[in-house]
């Protein structure tokens, strides 16, 4: 009987050696994008994932899991195992803005996830179709304070990203304008094509090209300083509104618990994935410019923009129903 033990012992021994020695990965993974396919946030996760795959010699698969502004995805990513196999490629919905708006959430982007890296940032751009008679933030302004309640602007949905700029750019003005949320990019850029919209606020990577066809006008962008995609185009900062910056941004978390040398290592290779020629020209592409910053910069950056929306939330009065 004793032998028994001992010999059983010495096996688990063994086998907690071996499993300690098991270098990472030793499995396929997972990216959890939170949106549909086809968005942007799915156009930047997908190359990652392959070049990641690649550096780490396991592939990373694309998980899709859509719904309630991204926080489907997100609370999934939250209840994973805390072993490094799964990745939630975030924009800064799911990681800041949604705090200031749902008082109960399934998920807290700070307590449930440790910061990876910033992958990049782009700026939104207030756009107008054509046949609106403003060519610029200022003349914009004037317009809507011409004709009081006649002017509407559209987003992807009430409490996203552009939402929260036009409520920010009506609360600074003064300006009686209309926020008209439609369900998501798709239908609001063919009420903006169409001129059923006459203005808009939407991220840059999904209004590149049909500004640079002329189908629509950029109006005014939304970062601290010009797009270099859109040099022409003045920034909401220099046309009067001093500090205006609201950015989409798209970073990468892991289930709060992962050891810190898998931190490290995933930290390393996707902000060096993210100053790639190849993704710098994707990104370049599409507006975004990449960051990959630290882990410590990403956490202080997802303080700074929740206090920041619980601000504008508060100040507009914004209530979802």
């Amino acid at each position: 009987m004793f032998a028994r033990i001992l010999v059983s012992l010495l096996l688990l021994t063994v086998a907690g050696f071996a499993s300690a020695q098991t270098p990472y990965p030793a499995k396929p993974m997972r990216m959890i994008i939170p949106y549909p396919p086809g968005g942007g946030t799915d156009i930047l996760g997908r190359p990652i994932a392959k070049l990641l795959g690649d550096k780490l010699g396991q592939q990373v698969l694309i998980d899709n899991r859509g719904g309630a502004s991204g926080m489907v995805g997100a609370e999934i990513a939250a209840r994973s195992a805390p072993d490094g196999y799964t990745i939630l490629m975030s924009t800064s919905g799911e990681a800041a803005l949604n705090v200031a708006l749902y008082p109960k959430m399934s998920y807290d982007p700070i307590r449930d996830f440790t910061p990876i890296t910033q992958v990049g940032i782009s700026p939104l751009v207030l756009v107008a179709h054509p046949s609106l008679p403003a060519k610029d933030v200022k003349e914009y302004v004037a317009l809507a304070k011409k004709q009081p309640g006649a002017l509407s602007y559209s987003s992807i949905g009430s409490g996203s990203a552009q939402h929260m700029a036009g409520e920010w750019m009506r609360l600074l003005t003064g300006v009686d304008v209309i926020h008209v949320p439609y369900k998501g990019g798709g239908p609001q850029m063919t009420a903006l094509l169409g001129g059923h919209s006459p203005s808009g606020f939407l991220a840059l990577p999904v209004a590149a090209l049909n500004i640079k066809s002329g189908r629509i006008r950029a109006v005014g962008m939304t970062s601290a300083k010009r797009s270099p995609a859109f040099p022409d185009v003045a920034t909401f900062d220099e046309s009067g509104m001093p500090g205006f910056e609201v950015s989409q941004w798209w970073a990468t978390f892991v289930p709060r618990g992962t050891s810190n040398d898998i931190v490290k290592r995933l930290h390393t290779e996707i902000s060096a994935i993210v100053k790639t020629e190849e993704m710098k020209g994707r990104m370049a592409e599409l507006g975004v410019d990449p960051v990959g910053g630290t882990p410590e910069q990403l956490g202080e950056l997802v303080k700074t923009e929740i206090a920041k929306y619980k601000k504008i939330v508060a100040d507009a009065k914004i209530t979802l129903n």
